[in-house]
C-alpha cells in the first residue's frame, strides 16, 4: 500500500458521523487522503461511499473499537502491516454518559474513559514517537465542558478536562520537534451525543460543519485552543459555579 501514499493523509477516529465526518469532508476538500477509523464497518463503508462520490481523494477505512484495552496499539499494528503512513492525527472519537455518577453503568463508564482518555493518549504517544524527525500535526477533540466540572456528566467532563490539559502539556513538550498540536473545544453540537443519552439536543447547538471548519483552520494556524463560535468563547470565561448550575439544570 505504500506506493499509493504519495500525498498527505489524515487519520480521523470516530469519522463516520458528527464532527468526525465533517472533518473528513473538510480535509478531503483540501486534497488530503483520508484514513477513517470507527468501531462499525457498515458505518465506515457508508461514509467511504459518500465521500468518494464527492471528493477525488483516496479513502482508507479501518474498523477498530477504541473503547477496549490496547486498542491504540492494535490500530497502529494494522496500519503498520499495511504500510500506511499519515501526517495528521485527529483524535475525535469520544463517548459521553449523562446521569448521576452512582447510577451510571460501570462497564459503560470504563469504556468511555478508555476511549476518551487511554486510547487518545496512546495514539498521541505512538504518533509523536514516529514523527520526531518528519513532523506532523495532532488535533485532539475535547469540549467546552473541559473548562468546568459537569454535574450529571461528571466523568465525561472530567475526561475532556484531561484531554485539554494533556494536549497543552504535550504541545509544550513537542515545540521543538516540528509536531504541531491543537485541541478543539466545541460547545453543544448537533451530533448523536444527546440522542444516545436520551436527551434533547439544546436549541443553541452548533453544526458539526462549523466546528470542523474552525478546527481545520485553527490546526493549520497552529492555534493551541480552538473554540468555535463567539458564544462558546464567552462561556469559557463565565464563573464556574454559574456554568455548573446551568449544566445541572440541562441534565436533570
Amino acid at each position: 500500500m505504500a506506493a499509493s501514499m504519495d500525498k498527505e493523509y489524515v487519520l480521523i477516529t470516530g469519522a463516520t458521523s458528527g464532527i468526525g465526518y465533517a472533518l473528513a469532508e473538510v480535509f478531503a476538500s483540501h486534497g488530503y487522503g483520508l484514513i477513517l477509523v470507527s468501531s462499525t464497518m457498515s458505518h465506515l463503508l457508508t461514509a467511504q461511499c459518500k465521500l468518494k462520490a464527492e471528493y477525488a481523494v483516496p479513502i482508507l477505512i479501518y474498523e477498530q473499537d477504541l473503547a477496549v484495552n490496547d486498542a491504540a496499539f492494535k490500530l497502529y499494528a494494522s496500519l503498520k502491516a499495511d504500510d500506511v503512513r499519515f501526517n495528521i492525527l485527529i483524535n475525535n472519537a469520544g463517548l459521553g454518559l449523562i446521569g448521576k455518577s452512582e447510577t451510571l453503568d460501570a462497564d459503560r463508564e470504563l469504556q468511555m474513559l478508555t476511549l476518551n482518555i487511554i486510547s487518545l493518549t496512546m495514539l498521541c504517544k505512538l504518533f509523536i514517537a514516529e514523527h520526531q524527525q518528519s513532523g506532523g500535526r495532532i488535533l485532539n477533540v475535547a469540549s467546552i465542558g473541559a473548562f468546568q466540572p459537569g454535574p450529571y456528566t461528571a466523568s465525561y467532563y472530567a475526561s475532556k478536562a484531561y484531554v485539554l490539559s494533556y494536549t497543552q502539556a504535550i504541545r509544550c513538550e513537542a515545540k521543538n520537534s516540528g509536531i504541531h498540536i491543537s485541541v478543539l473545544c466545541p460547545g453543544s453540537t448537533h451530533t448523536a451525543f444527546f440522542t444516545k443519552a436520551g436527551k434533547p439536543t439544546p436549541k443553541f447547538a452548533g453544526s458539526p460543519e462549523r466546528a470542523a471548519k474552525a478546527a481545520y483552520h485553527g490546526l493549520m494556524k497552529d492555534q493551541e485552543i480552538i473554540i468555535p463560535g463567539m458564544m462558546n468563547q464567552l462561556i469559557r470565561w463565565l464563573p464556574k459555579r454559574l456554568k455548573m448550575a446551568a449544566v445541572a439544570k440541562m441534565k436533570i
